[in-house]
């Protein structure tokens, strides 16, 4: 799992650089919901595959332009 997530990363690169930030918080809602399951149960030894993605940092990486972006739009809104 920890190689396929950087690899599904990269393919979607081209989306994240264009449209990251939206997806992104929309993907972490998703996550952080109140009714989903946890991304860690350490007692039963389990680590979800979301987990890896939220924590990736070429994830955050290439999210980071239009982020910046949408911080300079909204500032200006």
């Amino acid at each position: 799992m920890k190689t396929l997530v950087p690899l599904a990363i990269l393919v979607a690169s081209p989306v994240l650089l264009i449209a990251g930030a939206p997806i992104r918080r929309r993907y972490l809602r998703y996550v952080y919901r109140d009714e989903a399951p946890q991304l860690m149960d350490k007692k039963r030894g389990w680590v979800s595959a979301h987990y890896f993605v939220v924590t990736d940092p070429l994830t955050q990486w290439l999210c980071w332009p239009t982020e910046s972006l949408a911080r300079i739009i909204e500032r200006r809104g």
